[in-house]
């Protein structure tokens, strides 16, 4: 046993992982360019667009990178000098978009939101020379979740391209392309499908594959993996692990059923919540997720001095926040291999934090 395994992990990824994931991942990695690793990438291509709802003719990019990787893809990719695009800036995540438009070049207007779930989207005013949509579907620095339905119905009626980072909500909380016109969803593996991190891959719908432009990026190139991907390759070395790892999570999911793999995060989600009353705690969104809490201490407490205390004295890791939050927010995952007595290791964890203050 290493220093980590003595860890309960709440992070919103890495998160905490199953068995089965963690026994592939113990073997070596195979080589990849061939039959089998074809047919293994196919397949999780195919079980992606069934879970996402994807539209007939979808297709998946799969990047060796991180999911900022595949949000400055899909910018890349798909605006260009004579595009505009509308970044929703909810909290960190959202600037990081309009940071990479910013470092593309690309003209863009900035919704900034605060605790604001766009469900009445319509108020805003949209210039008419706008194009493309892109939103981060929940703003995990501040756990705020985005009304998709209205968005998709938004973007719909003013013919806009719809970006959207969905890498903290996959199987986690609903999302379909179909029903909410997403053009392209992003994702990654270390969120709700509970995998180690460096694998992110993008859906794209026709629609979207139809816009792709030309780029000057040799990796991010999707034209490339879109061609590559016919043949169940990718034109780069692919994370071959993590995607075998994937293939057997993707399985596991649909077998048990997708409305099922989100009720079960859920409940843990709500199990969670119904033992906090007890704490001089509050819920800091109004539109929180499946996927994760976000808690507000009061003012006699440091949200960092609570942080450090669960993983010192507890060996319970839950996120800590930046900026002007940093002391007055913390963040708790309910993604992956969770149940309710592992979730009572951190309700008992905090209980003797508080009675210590």
């Amino acid at each position: 046993m290493n220093f980590f395994d003595k860890k309960y992990i709440f992070t919103p990824g890495p998160v905490r992982m199953y068995k089965e994931t963690l026994k592939l991942g113990s073997v070596q990695t195979p080589y990849f360019r061939n039959e089998e690793f074809s047919k293994v990438l196919i397949e999780c291509e195919n079980m992606i667009i069934e879970l996402a709802n994807a539209p007939r003719g979808s297709k998946v990019v799969f990047l060796a990178a991180s999911g900022t990787a595949g949000m400055e893809a899909s910018v890349i990719n798909f605006l260009g000098k004579n595009d505009k695009a509308i970044v929703v800036n909810g909290g960190d995540f959202g600037k990081r978009f309009a940071d990479i438009c910013s470092c593309q070049n690309i003209d863009f207007e900035e919704w900034k939101v605060v605790n604001d779930n766009l469900e009445n989207i319509e108020n805003f005013k949209i210039n008419r020379d706008v194009t493309h949509f892109l939103v981060n579907a929940h703003e995990t620095s501040v756990g705020l979740l985005f009304n998709l339905k209205a968005i998709g119905y938004f973007c719909k009626k003013h013919n806009l391209l719809n970006i959207v980072d969905a890498i903290s909500m996959f199987v986690t909380d609903e999302i379909d392309m179909q029903k909410h016109n997403i053009d392209v969803m992003i994702a990654s593996s270390h969120k709700g499908l509970a995998l180690p991190p460096g694998l992110t891959f993008l859906v794209l719908s026709p629609n979207a594959i139809n816009k792709i432009q030309a780029s000057d990026s040799y990796y991010f190139n999707l034209k490339s993996y879109l061609s590559n991907g016919s043949r169940g390759q990718t034109p780069f070395t692919p994370t071959v692990t993590i995607i075998l790892q994937l293939h057997q999570r993707l399985r596991c999911i649909l077998k048990k059923g997708i409305k099922n793999e989100i009720a079960h995060t859920k409940n843990m989600a709500e199990y969670f919540r119904s033992n906090l009353k007890s704490f001089p705690l509050s819920f800091y969104s109004c539109h929180m997720p499946n996927s994760m809490t976000i808690l507000k201490v009061s003012d006699q407490v440091d949200a960092l001095d609570l942080v450090d205390k669960l993983e010192k004295e507890s060996g319970v890791i839950v996120c800590p926040n930046g900026g002007s939050l940093k002391n007055k927010v913390f963040r708790v995952s309910h993604m992956g291999n969770m149940n309710k007595e592992y979730i009572d290791v951190l309700i008992n964890a905090l209980s003797r934090y508080y009675e210590k203050q």
